[in-house]
């Protein structure tokens, strides 16, 4: 059994959730910036299909990714490369983030649907206008052709989704994404759910009371000035990331 919240309660303990589903812990009719913002800070998040009741999470273990143990293929590397260079494609912050969770919302190739619900996306972009939610976008000229979202709170992201047309265009943006937080001494990135693309770009396992703790402390702390991102291209990100896994 799982608690059923109205848009006032607090959410249970997350040691409550079920050990199957993994990580079930609670369902509600509502999605409000309040209910986000209180559900990351205890390590949990939403995601459910049209149609159902909101349905909160939180796995263990859990699936993160540390800034420093980013992988980055040979193949992968020469790519990165010519991104970084900046002829072709630019790196941006926040300069279209409705459009990336749009992007990320449409329906893969052998899904019927999206987790990315028309209230996700209001409950999100209500983040976002708070400062409280983040893309990083790769166009080409004035065509955005990938990107990824999530939320920020203190030196914490959370990662939310991806989306890429072409092969590469998300892990283009992620590389950036992860030396932005490195330099602004994020060391841990939460991927939520075990994925093999994921894990070959470094991402691991750990406990579930490990990255709750890690959560509370890093979420307290000052938080990024991430406007200060948005004013110009971030393909130097790309060659700093490259020069640290030479390091």
């Amino acid at each position: 059994m799982i608690a059923w919240l109205r848009e006032d309660e607090p959410f249970p303990p997350v040691d409550r959730a079920l050990r199957a589903p993994n990580g079930l812990l609670a369902a509600s009719d509502a999605l409000t910036p309040a209910m986000l913002r209180a559900a990351y800070r205890r390590g949990i998040f939403p995601w459910s299909s049209d149609g159902e009741p909101v349905l909160w999470w939180s796995p263990d273990p859990r699936l993160v990714l540390y800034t420093e143990e980013f992988k980055i293929a040979r193949s992968f590397r020469k790519r990165l490369a010519l991104v970084a260079r900046g002829d072709e494609f630019t790196v941006r912050v926040d300069a279209a983030f409705e459009r990336v969770m749009r992007a990320c919302a449409a329906p893969r190739p052998g899904q019927d649907g999206t987790w990315i619900t028309a209230a996700v996306i209001d409950g999100y972009l209500a983040l976002h206008r708070r400062g409280l939610a983040h893309s990083v976008e790769l166009w080409r000229a004035d065509t955005l052709v990938g990107g990824l979202y999530g939320v920020a709170l203190g030196r914490m992201f959370f990662g939310e989704s991806m989306f890429s047309p072409e092969r590469d265009r998300s892990k283009i943006a992620l590389a950036a994404l992860v030396r932005l937080l490195a330099r602004e001494g994020v060391r841990l990135v939460d991927c939520q759910q075990n994925t093999r693309h994921l894990i070959s770009l470094g991402a691991r396992e750990i406990t579930r009371s490990g990255f709750c703790e890690h959560v509370a402390k890093a979420s307290a702390q000052p938080a990024i000035d991430w406007e200060c991102y948005a004013r110009e291209r971030q393909n130097s990100l790309l060659a700093e990331q490259l020069q640290a896994n030479d390091g």
